[in-house]
């Protein structure tokens, strides 16, 4: 397997027992590469002691783009379920018009005339206006964010490949509507290393209103080393959970434990070379330890002053919980996480089958504040120019009726908006057809908002790779483009 993300070996060498990279380390060599941990400091001497007896930096050890990046870090936002493209980001003046009628012959897939027939068109839920200087049009459901339109870049013409949750979950993800490929998040932190030597690279924060439809393997690693998956922060006083030792050892006593437990493994370890599970087993027991020194400052928000928690809302009912979790995603990043992906949604969130408007109103009750005070916090910190902000669902909704006031999927046309670091603001890019059904300009696969995500990471997404299963894989599979048009 790849060693880095530039690696593209075609035919994995046959290892023997002892490799020569091996013996030089643990014989002559070796003193060199210890007198060069020291003089690197303590950052290179973690990441040599941890891959010692096997001769392999730390999976946490930082590593630089391809080329300088425009964004140090990601805040991803995801709308679990399904948010409504036509009812908050992507104004149709159609919509309103032909409101009640059928979806037009044009339009409409012969498979489903049937379906159509009993399913008129269902207008914009709430008025759209237009916003700031730039005058982008967003939804009344939305008046924070409204308020931050000049930073927004909204890619009106996304879409994918399936038109269930847990295979678009997957999409939006990982790349792919199959489980068990790496998330972009993995992706970033494999390509990029980590930051922070006590903190993961990547965290997830759980709606903690239920599970995601698809569930962990959304932010897993798939064939990347486990080290890499992300690492789910929970709500409330334990947000991490078996991080604090048990009742009477002392930070002495767990050193010496986990020194003789890191010990073994590494014993164990380099008779087995290339299991990637073990190696990142000691990685986290290592990490863990780490963790509970630095963590608990981190998830602290009493250091933050109330009028801080009061731009994010927290201590308002309805925007307290969300809230709290996007506060907690600007402190990750501030303390050197790279990649946090924070979901709004849990079993159902914004799936609105039976009633937009009131599954809606009541979504973005939750997170319109929340979101917004993120964006402006971030500003005023100096921070929202080398982080890039991304919104969005598995896929949009349709712009026919469904149960007389619902909507059902569409992963044919959506909106998604990023802001931050390197992207146009107050811009929007694409469109879908008259009525919101399809994207019909300038369309933007998943895979090229992948690659575009990447590109502001500083990676070209075609040399991002991992040798796995005896080819090159990669986020973007085999296709994939920049939208270079949404670049500043």
């Amino acid at each position: 397997m790849a060693l880095f993300p530039c690696d593209s070996r075609k035919c994995p060498p046959v290892e023997p027992a002892v490799s020569r990279r091996r013996f030089l380390v643990e014989s002559g060599g070796g003193f060199g590469a210890v007198a060069l941990a020291a003089m690197c400091g303590d950052t290179t001497r973690q990441a040599f002691a941890a891959g010692q007896g096997r001769g392999d930096p730390s999976p946490q050890w930082p590593r630089t783009p391809h080329f300088a990046p425009r964004a140090k870090r990601v805040i991803w936002l995801f709308m679990h379920g399904g948010p409504s493209h036509v009812d908050l980001f992507d104004p149709k003046p159609d919509l309103v018009k032909y409101a009640g009628e059928p979806l037009p012959e044009s339009l409409g897939p012969v498979m489903t005339r049937r379906k159509v027939a009993a399913n008129p068109l269902l207008g914009p839920v709430a008025p759209f206006r237009p916003r700031g200087e730039s005058g982008l049009e967003i939804s009344d459901l939305l008046p924070e964010i409204a308020t931050c339109a000049d930073d927004l870049c909204v890619i009106r013409s996304c879409h994918g490949d399936s038109v269930n949750h847990p295979q678009s979950v997957y999409q939006m993800n990982t790349g792919s509507i199959l489980m068990g490929r790496p998330s972009v998040g993995s992706w970033v932190a494999y390509g990029l290393g980590n930051e922070s030597q006590d903190l993961p690279s990547f965290v997830v924060l759980p709606d903690p209103a239920g599970a995601v439809k698809g569930g962990p393997p959304a932010w897993g690693a798939g064939y990347l080393p486990a080290a890499y998956q992300g690492t789910t922060v929970r709500p409330g006083k334990a947000p991490l959970l078996y991080l604090k030792p048990q009742p009477g050892i002392d930070a002495g006593s767990q050193r010496a434990m986990l020194d003789l437990v890191h010990t073994l493994n590494q014993r164990h370890l380099a008779d087995r070379e290339f299991d990637g599970e073990l190696s990142a087993r000691i990685e986290a027991g290592e990490l863990a330890f780490r963790m509970q020194s630095a963590a608990p400052r981190v998830v602290d928000l009493q250091e933050e002053t109330a009028e801080t928690q009061a731009l994010y809302g927290i201590g308002n009912p309805a925007t307290d919980e969300f809230g709290t979790r996007c506060l907690l995603a600007r402190r990750m990043i501030e303390h050197g996480i790279r990649f946090v992906q924070l979901y709004s949604g849990g079993t159902d969130g914004w799936d609105a089958h039976n009633d937009v408007l009131k599954n809606h109103t009541d979504m973005c009750r939750k997170t319109d504040l929340p979101v917004a005070g993120l964006l402006r916090d971030l500003k005023r910190r100096g921070l929202l120019d080398e982080t890039l902000v991304i919104w969005g669902g598995e896929f949009g909704r349709m712009p026919m009726s469904e149960q007389g006031v619902g909507r059902d999927h569409n992963p044919w046309g959506y909106s998604v908006w990023l802001a931050g670091a390197g992207v146009k603001p107050g811009f929007a890019y694409g469109a879908t057809d008259p009525v919101g059904l399809r994207a019909a300009e300038n369309k933007v696969h998943v895979h090229d908002l992948h690659a575009t995500i990447l590109h502001l990471l500083g990676f070209d997404h075609e040399r991002l790779t991992y040798f796995h299963n005896g080819r090159d894989e990669r986020l973007t599979e085999v296709s994939g483009r920049v939208v270079t048009e949404v670049l500043a």
